[in-house]
């Protein structure tokens, strides 16, 4: 099966800690798969200055992304200025135009940080304005037609900002590709000391593998997997649309189905 997912995080290593195995068994699956951070990382690092860690974690990012066959998209802006303001959705929405994806692999909604949920909002509302030829994009890229299905993945520590539980819709066993989707966020060697010092992760691959663990063991089935909750079809695609279910049919477990 052929087709184009597109996963659009906050920071570099958003990815990879959320979204990572399910972008793997996409491509498993015979999709065509994109990565790109829309910040650049430029607050990530306790010694570095900004210049510095910005190079280094775009370095870092595009090994991620090499390493699993996606295409690298650069960052738009710094760490903390992800904003929900006409210019970087302009740049943002000539993006998802060009890429042209089936599905779209975003941040939850509510979520532990703003900009992971203004990552979240620049992404849909590009993807609602793809098939606009009146809404500007830069640089300039024609409107397009096409279903896009948007999945929203867990908030960090499965809560939302307000400390209620978000429960997934889907859950995606990645135990397949664990030690890949390790591998990819050992990439990011730049954010051991400064995740240890500023979120209290001590080792961010064991804290990776909490996580994914968490998420699995709410499945109620698997060892490791990633949640997600499928966004309205309005504005997107056909009611009934759910590819990334249809595709990874063998990995899902769909809340409510026995």
């Amino acid at each position: 099966m052929s087709g184009t997912a597109f996963a659009i995080g906050a920071h570099p290593d958003d990815i990879e800690f959320l979204m990572a195995g399910t972008l793997m068994l996409l491509k498993e699956a015979g999709y065509d798969i994109h990565y790109m951070n829309v910040a650049n990382g430029s607050c990530g690092s306790v010694r570095d200055d900004a210049e510095t860690i910005v190079r280094i974690r775009r370095e870092e990012a595009q090994r991620a992304a090499a390493a699993i066959g996606a295409t690298y998209h650069e960052s738009l802006v710094n760490d903390m200025e992800v904003l929900y303001e006409k210019e970087t959705l302009a740049k943002l929405g000539s993006i998802v135009r060009e890429v042209a994806p089936e599905i779209l692999l975003l941040h939850s909604p509510s979520d532990y940080m703003e900009d992971h949920q203004n990552a979240c909002r620049l992404a849909v509302t590009a993807a609602f304005c793809r098939g606009a030829p009146n809404f500007p994009v830069n640089p300039p890229m024609a409107a397009i037609e096409g279903e896009v299905t948007l999945y929203h993945a867990q908030p960090h520590g499965n809560r939302d900002g307000m400390r209620q539980p978000v429960m997934p819709e889907i859950f995606v066993d990645v135990v397949t590709v664990m030690d890949r989707k390790t591998a990819m966020l050992a990439e990011h060697k730049s954010q051991k000391e400064w995740l240890d010092k500023s979120q209290g992760m001590d080792s961010y691959l064991a804290a990776m593998e909490d996580m994914t663990r968490a998420v699995g063991k709410l499945s109620g089935r698997y060892e490791f997997a990633e949640g997600w909750r499928r966004r309205s079809h309005l504005g997107f695609c056909s009611e009934d649309a759910n590819p990334l279910v249809d595709v990874l049919s063998e990995f899902c477990l769909v809340r409510g189905d026995n």
